[in-house]
Formats: C-alpha cells, sequence, structure tokens
C-alpha cells in the first residue's frame, strides 16, 4: 500500500492518548508511498478501526515507529534528529566534577575528626589503666583481687589529678558550677554462697547494683589498697562487673590550620571490670563514647568564617545541580513510562497482541533510576554537610554514608553515557545478560554456604578462634574462598579432642575443594559463557525483539529532519558531536 510523504514535524494523534494533533491539510492518496518508516501491511495485524482508513494507519504505524526510534537514541542522535542540547549529560559532567571535590573536601575534615576521636582513646587508655601497653585490649586483665584495687585506685586517682598529668587540653564536664563527679558502680548477685570444693552452690541471680561517686574537687592521694580510702569492698564471689563512669571534655584545635571552626568534645569513659566468667581472669576494657558539640563562646582571629562561607555557597551549587539533574531524570523517566502505555495500547489495537514484559521494561530506564538516587542523596548529605560546617550538627557518620553512596552512584551513572560507544559496551551487556543467572547460581551456592557456617559454628566453635561466632564463621570461609590465610586457619585448630581435629580437617578440605574448584570455577565459567555470546552477538548481531523489530523498520536517519517538530526551531549551527 502507497500513500504521500508526511512531513517531518506532522504528528497524529494516537489511540490510548489525549494527545491533540493537526489533521493533514490534504487528502491521503493511497496511491502514493507514505515514507521509509511506512511497513507492509503485516499478515497478523488486526482490522483497522472503522473510523481509520488504511493510509491513517500506515501514518500511525509510520508516527509511532518514528517515536520510538528518537526515545532510544543517544544523546548525539538527539541532537541531530530535533536539536536537542544534552542537558542531562552535562549535567552529569559537572555533577560529578562537583560532588568529588565536595567529598573530597568533607573527607578531609572528616579525617580530623576521626584521628583526633582515636587518639584520645588511645590517651584515655594509657592514662587510666596502669600497665597498659599499645594492642594489648584483648589481653589486658587482672588475677589477683590486689591488683583489682590497685586498677580502680590508680583510676581513681589519675582522674583527680586530670589538670596535672594529662598532656592534652582536656577538662572535667561542669554541671552548674561544679565539675562533675566520676560514679563507681559494682554489680553482683543478690545472694551467693559458692563452695566449689563440695561441688555446693546457692545463689539468687537478681542483680544488684551499688554506687558511691568520688568529686573531683581538690586532688588527694587515695592511698593503699590496705588504708581503702576509697570505702570500695569487693565480694569477687558475687561480684559481676566493676564500672567507672566520668566525663571529660576537649576541643579539637587542629582544624585551625586547615581553615575550619573548631570542634568541642564530649567524652564519655566508662572502665568496666568484668567478672562476669568467675574465671579467675578479669578482662579490663575502656570504651569511650564521643559526641561532638557546638562550641558556646568562640573567637578565632583570620579567613575561617569567610572559608566557611565559600564551602557553604559551593554546596549550595551542589544542591541547585543535583536538584536539576533529578527533575530531568524524573520527568525522562516519565516519559518513558507514558511512552510505554502508548506503545501497549497502539501494539494492542492495531496487532491484537499483548506487549511482553522484557519489551515493556526497555522504556524503564534503570539509569536514570540511579542517578535520581543519588541525586536525592547528594541534596541530603550536602544538606547535612552545611549543618556540620555551621556547627549545627556533628552527624559525621550519617553524613559520609549519604555522601560516599551518592558519589560512587554518580561514577557509576558515567557507564551508561560509555555504553553508546559498542566497544565500551561489552562490560554492561555482560553484567545485564548474567545477572540473572548469577542471582540462580548465588542462591543456590548459599544453601551450601551457610550449611558449612552453621556446622562449623557448633562443631569448631569451642576449639579455633574463628570460628566463635556466625560472623566470624562467614568471615573465615569467605577467606578460604578467596585464598586468603588458609595454613593458619589450619594451624589454630586445637589438639584436644582428636576425633574434632580429624573432623576439622576434613571440614575444611572438603569446603576448600568444593568451593575453590568446583563452585568458584563454574561462577567463573557462567561470566565467561555469557561474555563470548555478547561478543558473538556483537559481531552477528543481537537477537531481535518484537520492539526491536518494530523499530528497526524504520529508516530514516537523526540527521534526515524527519523527527523535528513543527514548533521546533531549526537545527542549530553548532553541535555538541557529529556522527
Amino acid at each position: 500500500m502507497e500513500g504521500t510523504e508526511v512531513g517531518a514535524g506532522r504528528e497524529l494523534q494516537l489511540f490510548g492518548t489525549a494527545r491533540a494533533v493537526p489533521r493533514a491539510k490534504e487528502m491521503v492518496n493511497p496511491e502514493v508511498v507514505v515514507s521509509s518508516c511506512s511497513a507492509n501491511e503485516d499478515e497478523n495485524r488486526g482490522p483497522f478501526n472503522q473510523h481509520t482508513s488504511p493510509s491513517e494507519e500506515l501514518l500511525l504505524e509510520d508516527q509511532m515507529r518514528r517515536k520510538l526510534k528518537f526515545f532510544f537514541m543517544n544523546p548525539c542522535e538527539k541532537f541531530w534528529a530535533r536539536g536537542r542540547k544534552p542537558w542531562k549529560l552535562a549535567i552529569q559532567i559537572l555533577k560529578i566534577a562537583m560532588v568529588t571535590i565536595q567529598l573530597v573536601f568533607f573527607g578531609l575534615s572528616n579525617q580530623m575528626v576521626v584521628a583526633f576521636k582515636e587518639e584520645n582513646t588511645v590517651a584515655f587508655k594509657h592514662l587510666f589503666l596502669k600497665g597498659y601497653m599499645d594492642r594489648m585490649d584483648d589481653t589486658y586483665a587482672v588475677y589477683t583481687q590486689r591488683d583489682v584495687y590497685d586498677q580502680v585506685s590508680f583510676a581513681v586517682n589519675q582522674y583527680l589529678q586530670l589538670r596535672s598529668v594529662s598532656v592534652g587540653n582536656h577538662a572535667y564536664e561542669n554541671k552548674g558550677t561544679e565539675p562533675s563527679a566520676m560514679a563507681i558502680c559494682q554489680h553482683f548477685y543478690r545472694r551467693g554462697n559458692i563452695c566449689p570444693g563440695n561441688d555446693t552452690f546457692d545463689i539468687d541471680p537478681e542483680i544488684e547494683t551499688e554506687c558511691f561517686f568520688v568529686e573531683p574537687d581538690e586532688p588527694f592521694h587515695i592511698g593503699t589498697p590496705e588504708e581503702n580510702k576509697l570505702n570500695l569492698t569487693l565480694d569477687f564471689h558475687r561480684l559481676l562487673t566493676v564500672e567507672l563512669q566520668f566525663k571529660l571534655k576537649a576541643i579539637n584545635l587542629q582544624t585551625v590550620r586547615h581553615q575550619e571552626l573548631p570542634d568541642c568534645y564530649d567524652f564519655t569513659l566508662t572502665i568496666t571490670f568484668d567478672n562476669k566468667a568467675h574465671s579467675g581472669r578479669i578482662k579490663i576494657s575502656l570504651d569511650n563514647d564521643i559526641s561532638i558539640r557546638e562550641c558556646k563562646d568562640w573567637h578565632v582571629s583570620g579567613s575561617i568564617q569567610k572559608n566557611t562561607h565559600y564551602m557553604m555557597i559551593f554546596d549550595a551549587f551542589v544542591i541547585l545541580t543535583c536538584l536539576s539533574s533529578l527533575i530531568l531524570c524524573v520527568r525522562s523517566v516519565v516519559r518513558g513510562l507514558q511512552l510505554q502505555q502508548e506503545f501497549v495500547n497502539f501494539f494492542l489495537l492495531h496487532y491484537k497482541k499483548e506487549v511482553s514484559v522484557s519489551d515493556r521494561m526497555e522504556f524503564v530506564n534503570g539509569w536514570y533510576i540511579m542517578i535520581i538516587i543519588s541525586d536525592v542523596l547528594t541534596i541530603i548529605g550536602s544538606i547535612l554537610k552545611m549543618e556540620i560546617q555551621t556547627k549545627s550538627l556533628t552527624s559525621y557518620d550519617v553524613c559520609s554514608i549519604l555522601l560516599g553512596t551518592s558519589t560512587m552512584l554518580v561514577w557509576l551513572g558515567v557507564i551508561r553515557y560509555l555504553g553508546f560507544f559498542e566497544k565500551y559496551n561489552l562490560l554492561i551487556l555482560t553484567l545485564q545478560a548474567a545477572l540473572p543467572n548469577v542471582i540462580r547460581f548465588c542462591c543456590c551456592a548459599a544453601m551450601i554456604y551457610l550449611g558449612y557456617c552453621f556446622c562449623g559454628w557448633i562443631v569448631l566453635g569451642p576449639y579455633h578462634d574463628k570460628f566463635r561466632s556466625l560472623n566470624m564463621v562467614s568471615e573465615c570461609l569467605f577467606s578460604l574462598i578467596n585464598g586468603d590465610d588458609m595454613f593458619a586457619t589450619f594451624a589454630k585448630m586445637q589438639q584436644k579432642s582428636y576425633l574434632v581435629w580429624l573432623f576439622s580437617r576434613i571440614y575444611l578440605y572438603s569446603f576448600i575443594s568444593l568451593f575453590i574448584y568446583m563452585i568458584l570455577s563454574l561462577f567463573i565459567a557462567l561470566i565467561t559463557d555469557t561474555y563470548e555470546t555478547i561478543k558473538h552477538y556483537q559481531q552477528d548481531g543481537f537477537p531481535e525483539t518484537e520492539l526491536r523489530t518494530f523499530i528497526s523498520e524504520c529508516k530514516d536517519l537523526p540527521n534526515s529532519g524527519k523527527y523535528r517538530l513543527d514548533d521546533e526551531p531549526p537545527l542549530s549551527l553548532f553541535c555538541c558531536c557529529k556522527k
């Protein structure tokens, strides 16, 4: 069937939409060819609508093919087709630079915060724990009653003499006009008569707590445990824990050198003597709960405040850029869904067929969704960063998670634009094609992995440090899969029980052989097979879906002028790229 050639900017009203389209000024002559996008009569096509002539049917198909082909063009092709500037591409490139610079500045600031926290924690351990040395947290313990009293007395004495012994700018927390006191609490069973020699005991497991406070009015020497000026008496048979809790304050002055306002820190220190096991070994630990506050009254000479204002202006530009990207990507997603519904209605009306789910998902651009998520995270993270810079908030961890995740997604989003080039598209196509099979394969492998985790935890846990908890078991087995620390895992197995030792060898050898030589090899083969298939498709052509077959009948080139609308200006003399 033949017809007249249709103007490039003319649109006809499609079924299933409410868009009004101007009608042709001249009657269509069925003896003339419509355009290169017109299709021959398909034997599967349904009967024409009684209000639509055969020539109008061909015009509708022509218009639909051209609209779909334009939708799936890359930014450069869309520019040549309608002169549409690649704003989303330009914004993404600008956003990558701005978000990365923002993350670097925040990372340097956060690095100083983390260093200050860690260094203060180490300093407090050396200051309040008698005889403490670096990297002995797991082994720091006492074994005699006298050592317990010595440790408590030493910590209290150091607290009372803080101003004279500390080299940092530490001070007591003030409650009104008075400094806060140190709380010394012991937790013990209500009643406990333990006679291991007679294999008898009488115990009431209800836990009681006794506390008293030491005021840091004026430093004084506590004395020896025999003098017991603390009035502290411990019943080690019933004792569970002894806790010394106190609060200190400090100011992080190193940020001044980096043109940032200093932060004020509150340290809540808890020294715990753990006797819950009643094994004769009382473990000692120091926990430091840190909070950052805005300093009440401060004055810094120089240009620090000006630099802070510049950074806040830069963060505001980042928010505006991400907001623009968010609006453009949301608009593209909405337009894709609208075109999807329009094509579904068209296909159902003209061909009496339902569009497959895979063809419908072609209209949902996952890259845009990822960019939308990234923009939302960046906007929220930038707002928190501005609040942190003004010292209104101190949520460094939350802000780090938001900005770090958003920056990662921004850089991943660049792959979409590299995918427009055939040689750079191989990774994306391989991951996309292999993902369903990889998920199914991992689900099956996870069942075997979990089985080994539970078995190793319950059998080897009492005899091996790496199998003490489910989390440690999982980390150990995952390290073994990657060939890490194999000999140490074998060597650390205790040989107290020959049966368990023999079981551990069978367990470890079977796990390593199964996962490294079989499951991991099959996983690699799965990816490799998909990679070879994609390479073959790139050479001989990809299998055509109904959607792609329908679009491929349109032979109009992007620069043919047939994609332009009536109300669009002519093609600009300047272009972003040329095919």
